[in-house]
């Protein structure tokens, strides 16, 4: 149930790649250019998303002999910096990272899809961006969507978001849910089968956190010691984190659905209640339909 992979120098090669053991329906990369390096990127099988987590770089995307390029994609030093900026890469195409900047940390998220739709960018006015819970509760965070409600008719089953924990401390995932199974609930609701990969980054650096899995409202299941780089993979259970007091927490999510375009959560009934006592959280939820 779920891995954690330790910092490491991945040499631009795959962290998590196409049909790994626990996530299969995940990608993820980490790619970082100096001025004037290029990167080549495809992924057969999979629809991805190519997020400037630092530095500008310059975008093409081919496909049989025709090709789109998208100039000057990223805006900021870092990701505790303003908004993401990505170029959509569909199925079947390829793609041509250049970096125009001193430097660029490139990340590149994919998702298992049966259909090729067009290339698209997201600029930084148009990410999608929700705030929610409180200092009071330990809740406070902010979610900044990539890929999701506002283009969900451009993508497939892709979604992609940048977490943040506001402040110093707290946490996040949280009441605990889990999206493992694709069924309707006995009171009617669904849930939705999402496998989901994260990479943690703290400020300070220094920082750390904790990650949580468990596969039954009942269980204890283990604990990760999470670090700036350390990537996670989630393919059932409930996942809750928490940063350390005095750390501000921020996560790149790939979050992939094996049928459904719309991921829907399963609250452990234990603390479901919570729903209601953490501000705006019912909003958030909302942004994932």
């Amino acid at each position: 149930m779920g891995k954690h992979i330790p910092p490491f120098d991945n040499k631009n090669e795959a962290i998590v790649g196409a049909n790994d053991d626990v996530t299969p329906l995940c990608y993820f990369n980490q790619v970082f250019l100096k001025q004037n390096e290029k990167f080549d990127h495809s992924v057969e099988g999979y629809e991805t998303v190519i997020v400037l987590a630092g530095g500008t770089c310059c975008i093409t995307v081919s496909k049989d002999g025709s090709s789109e390029t998208f100039d000057n994609i990223g805006k900021r030093k870092s990701v505790w910096d303003a908004n993401p900026e990505a170029v959509y890469v569909p199925l079947g195409y390829t793609a041509e990272i250049s970096c125009v900047s001193d430097n660029a940390d490139i990340m590149i998220a994919g998702g298992k899809f049966e259909a090729s739709l067009e290339p698209f960018c997201v600029r930084e006015d148009t990410v999608d961006i929700v705030q929610y819970g409180s200092d009071e509760t330990k809740t406070h965070r902010k979610i900044k969507h990539v890929l999701g409600q506002s283009n969900s008719e451009k993508r497939g089953r892709l979604l992609v978001s940048e977490l943040f924990t506001v402040g110093a401390g707290g946490w996040s995932g949280f009441p605990p849910h889990k999206h493992d199974e694709d069924r309707i609930k006995e009171d009617g609701s669904k849930e939705t089968l999402y496998e989901e990969v994260y990479q943690f980054r703290f400020n300070p650096d220094f920082g750390f956190g904790a990650q949580f899995l468990y596969e039954h409202e009942d269980d204890c299941g283990p604990v990760y010691h999470v670090k700036t780089g350390s990537v996670i993979a989630i393919d059932k259970g409930y996942h809750p984190s928490v940063a350390a007091p005095g750390y501000e927490m921020y996560y790149f999510t790939i979050i992939v659905g094996k049928t459904e375009k719309s991921l829907i959560q399963h609250f452990d009934p234990h603390h479901e209640y919570q729903v209601e006592t953490i501000p705006g959280i019912k909003d958030m939820i909302a942004k994932f339909k």
